[in-house]
């Protein structure tokens, strides 16, 4: 087996910040780069070799406009899946056989970590607040579910039963009552028995087999026999991502969850075995970013060793070693400050912090999706199990934006109500700002009630007499 080739970055040398630009954007929801394979995909359905932006344009635009039929041409364009329209939506009965069909074993795990989730999403959502001023005024903040969210789940190299478990619990934890799943048309998804059997234990009835730019377009447009939704969540590759900031404004989305990466900080105390195997967990996943950030730089060469040895015995190696060699670093740094604006640089989904004292490094970290402590809490406990959900920004995104939690699927909404000594008491200062803003008729509204008796009280109406002599 040729020997592991991972780019090295160190963070003294004069171009490092062009480097590390460079390893943060590959995964950038923007990156033109495509593929040999895709560009002659591209060309042989839309007639021109279109950017990935442009492409995923056209195909929400035409679903949008043209409905069913546009999901059912582009599904058979990507997923080589040609369908009918009667297939397009999953039965009740194959969710129910499907359930039926998989162990109780599964069904155990599945009932544990869902339990995991929804104590722990529960325990987050917002309360309604209030503030109230005796005889002047009273505020108040009220949260509501959303009525209708759809979940995008990807079946790309793998079924993940995880990823239904992660967003549809912490939507239930907040209290949302419809949900939609869409599926790729696929082994791993839609005609994925177990995909099907979480979904059906979850309590979902409505599975649409239907992935990519035109499953999100779908839900969020609505087609033949599919309601639009009010809010798109779940991962997926560069063109799901692509199409939920396409459609957002339409309908709301969580993040922009792409490609799968991490960013391991470690010193010298940190077990190579453990750092290998959390860089080949993200790696895996195919395309899937893996940093080492140290500036113990032994550690490099030991945690090179321990890469070899254990993909020598991975049933997913090749796929792991590509995503190790096109999207991986190790990156050296001159001391752990460097490596700490590194690490914020990066803003990375996954930040697993192997370090002697975790709990003070972490304090200086501003920007990662979610962050692992310690050399026991590998990122697969999060990914599977632990009870926070797994869709994390990724692509440098965590700088400005947070992973997916039950709050996400409750809308805030403000109350008010003044009495007459309330309105009194703050109308020369909103008086004097509409004023100086030039809307005067703001002004009017104001003080035309803060000076008057208010209005005139209105006699009783008097009651129908047909009605009086009916009763």
């Amino acid at each position: 087996m040729p020997t592991l080739k991972l780019r090295r970055i160190d963070l003294s040398a004069p171009n490092a910040a062009a480097q590390i630009k460079k390893l943060r954007d590959q995964f950038f929801i923007d990156a033109n780069t495509v593929s040999a394979a895709s560009k002659k995909l591209y060309t042989a359905v839309f007639g021109e070799a279109l950017s990935p932006a442009a492409a995923v344009a056209r195909i929400c635009d035409d679903v949008r406009d043209k409905g069913l039929s546009a999901v059912l041409q582009y599904t058979e364009a990507f997923d080589k899946v040609k369908m009918k329209p009667d297939g397009f939506r999953v039965k009740p009965a194959e969710l129910a056989e499907a359930h039926a069909a998989v162990g109780d074993d599964f069904l155990e795990v599945l009932r544990q970590i869902r339990y995991n989730v929804m104590q722990f999403q529960s325990g987050l959502l917002h309360r309604d607040a209030e503030m109230r001023v005796s005889g002047k005024h009273e505020l108040h903040l009220r949260y509501r579910p959303l009525r209708r969210v759809g979940v995008y789940c990807p079946g790309g190299a793998a079924a993940y039963p995880s990823t239904l478990l992660m967003t549809v619990c912490p939507a239930q934890a907040a209290g949302v009552e419809n949900i939609v799943v869409c599926l790729p048309p696929k082994d791993t998804g839609a005609y994925n028995q177990e995909m099907l059997a979480t979904c059906h234990e979850l309590g979902i009835k409505e599975v649409y087999r239907v992935g990519g730019a035109q499953a999100v377009a779908a839900m969020a447009y609505g087609v033949e026999g599919l309601e639009p939704v009010d809010m798109i969540v779940g991962p997926g590759n560069q063109p799901v991502a692509l199409a939920k900031r396409h459609v957002f404004g339409t309908v709301a989305i969580d993040c922009l969850a792409g490609p799968s990466e991490i960013v391991v900080i470690a010193d010298d105390s940190a077990h190579p075995d453990y750092v290998a195997l959390d860089l080949i967990a993200q790696a895996e996943h195919a395309p899937g970013a893996a940093t080492l950030l140290t500036w113990y730089e032994p550690l490099l060469d030991e945690v090179q060793a321990a890469l070899e040895k254990r993909l020598a015995k991975l049933s997913r190696a090749d796929l792991a070693r590509d995503s190790l060699e096109r999207f991986g670093a190790f990156v050296l740094a001159p001391d752990k400050q460097a490596a700490v604006d590194c690490v914020n640089q990066l803003a990375p989904e996954h930040l697993h912090i192997q370090t002697r004292d975790p709990d003070s490094l972490v304090e200086e970290v501003e920007n990662a999706g979610a962050v692992f402590l310690g050399p026991f809490t590998p990122v697969a406990v999060g990914d599977y199990a632990a009870g926070p959900s797994h869709v994390l920004p990724t692509g440098g995104t965590a700088r400005f934006s947070s992973g997916l939690n039950a709050n996400d699927f409750r809308k805030r909404t403000s109350i008010l109500r003044f009495t007459r000594n309330g309105l009194k008491e703050i109308a020369d200062d909103v008086i004097f700002l509409a004023n100086k803003e030039g809307l005067t008729g703001h002004a009017a509204s104001v003080e035309q009630r803060a000076t008057d008796n208010g209005p005139a009280a209105r006699p009783k109406p008097k009651p129908d007499k047909a009605a009086v002599q009916k009763k």
